[in-house]
């Protein structure tokens, strides 16, 4: 499977073939648990992404069950089958339970109502499967096995949307977004992660209904728009927070993308090239053991936002041209202000921001082949995020201009080389002058000051732009920079 390709669907006769046998191929613990429910004469079935991913030939060891016992039954069944169990959220009907690896949360048949203002149930217990499928987001999702029985449930047509890759809402489309407006992103991010179109109806709905999406919690967005930028298909998942006018309210710098022209005229506009950028960003991952190992969630919010500071810097040159002076200084600043309103972490938000400030750095190298002097620069000054910024460097050229794509690799094949060999020379990762603090001290007889940040900050000017200089030329250096000042 490539970066950006969707995860395989099986033909509609192999995924018909699978049902049947669904049961039969529940590991022997949850036979046993299934054994228990059945005999205390509840039902009890697996429902969900379990059952979805079962058809797509995944595993999971987290299994998600449904059942018609109440939470106390069901905590009471559990205990005879496991001695580690907990409560999820017994007010919602929900117990968990661990037996070895296999995780198991069992919740009792919902029939939930909602309120209109807020993403909170007003929880009520169910009294069949059925209903209980309904209230789910997808069809594809709506889809259980009976246990022990192994009878395939699928009452709103789940294995023939999952055949068919699309996405729909069990029950009217409006009515699904107005109980629970963050389906409206699920649907997004699962357009990312399963590569499935969102059928036209419900897509309507999403569009009609975007504003609602402020009501719920920046933390929940903020997880639905990391699963959607760490799916394998996340052209597909931007787009549709964009065209439904979602993203106009959780991620406003993305669309407005759409207005601007980018100043190499090669793109229709920025938005179109910047998804493209993160698709490109994306091919860059490493594997495990490489210097990015994907899907690098750091890297893909950089190639998402490397450009957002453009509309508010686009100015208007004599002759027809347009200009985004200092885009990537203003872009870093709005893309730490967005990802803290979505409750990032404080390290994600740190490198994001400071990969966007950098991405533009390299493009003076290709005009003059930089000093050894200018790459420790950049080395120091990327830090931890050296690969990263390679990786997003290299991404944002999108150029349809063979020849210029080809300059601009050369260019940037060169610096890196020039960074290999300086690496072979010298410890260039983490920069140091030649003496420290309590060797600048001793040199000049003062003790700690203002005076001693001034000296290190000399010598470390002194070696970056000269590599080391020797225990001896480094307190010449510092005796002649102390003289000066005296004298000064």
């Amino acid at each position: 499977m490539t970066a950006h390709s969707a995860p395989s669907v099986p033909p509609r006769k192999v995924l018909t073939a699978r049902a049947g046998a669904l049961g039969a191929a529940v590991p022997p613990e949850v036979a046993e648990l299934a054994a228990l429910f059945d005999s205390a004469g509840y039902e009890f079935a697996l429902v969900g992404g379990p059952v979805r991913d079962a058809f797509l030939g995944r595993s999971s060891a987290d299994l998600d069950f449904t059942t018609s016992a109440k939470p106390d039954q069901t905590e009471r069944l559990l205990k005879e089958w496991t001695r580690s169990t907990w409560d999820m959220g017994r007010e919602f009907g929900t117990i968990g339970g661990r037996r070895g690896d296999l995780v198991v949360e069992i919740t009792t048949f919902r029939a939930d109502e909602y309120d209109g203002a807020t993403r909170k149930p007003v929880v009520a217990f169910g009294d069949s499967l059925e209903g209980d499928l309904a209230r789910r987001d997808f069809t594809v999702n709506s889809m259980a096995v009976r246990l022990p029985s192994g009878e395939f449930v699928d009452p709103f047509g789940g294995l023939e949307d999952l055949a068919g890759g699309l996405l729909r809402t069990p029950i009217e489309p409006s009515l699904s977004f107005g109980d629970d407006p963050l389906r409206m992103m699920r649907a997004a991010r699962f357009a990312s992660q399963l590569g499935f179109d969102i059928e036209p109806a419900t897509f309507a709905a999403m569009h009609a209904m975007s504003e609602r999406i402020g009501i719920v919690s920046a933390e929940r967005v903020r997880d639905e728009l990391t699963k959607l930028m760490m799916g394998a298909c996340v052209r597909e998942g931007l787009t549709a927070l964009v065209d439904s006018g979602i993203a106009d309210h959780v991620l406003p710098e993305l669309p407005a993308l759409q207005l601007e022209v980018d100043e190499h005229h090669r793109h229709k506009d920025v938005y179109q090239h910047t998804l493209t950028v993160v698709e490109q960003a994306i091919d860059l991952e490493t594997g495990p053991e490489g210097a990015v190992p994907g899907p690098d969630l750091v890297l893909r919010l950089a190639a998402l936002l490397h450009d957002i500071g453009k509309p508010a810097t686009r100015r208007m040159e004599p002759g027809g041209g347009v200009s985004f002076h200092h885009h990537e200084l203003v872009g870093a600043k709005l893309a730490g202000k967005r990802l803290k309103a979505l409750r990032f972490d404080k390290d994600t938000i740190k490198a994001v921001a400071h990969l966007v400030e950098l991405h533009l750095r390299f493009h003076g190298y290709g005009d003059a082949r930089w000093s050894d002097s200018a790459v420790r620069r950049y080395v120091t000054d990327a830090g931890a995020e050296l690969e990263r910024l390679h990786r997003l460097t290299r991404a944002d050229v999108t150029t349809g201009n063979r020849r210029k794509a080809e300059r601009l690799a050369f260019a940037y094949d060169d610096l890196e080389n020039r960074i290999t060999e300086l690496r072979a020379r010298e410890e260039i990762d983490s920069i140091r002058p030649d003496l420290d603090g309590t060797q600048i001290m001793a040199e000049l007889g003062i003790g700690p000051g203002r005076d001693v940040g001034l000296a290190y900050k000399h010598l470390l000017e002194l070696r970056m732009e000269h590599g080391p200089l020797g225990d001896e030329r480094a307190r010449a250096e510092l005796r002649a920079w102390w003289a000066a000042r005296a004298s000064g």
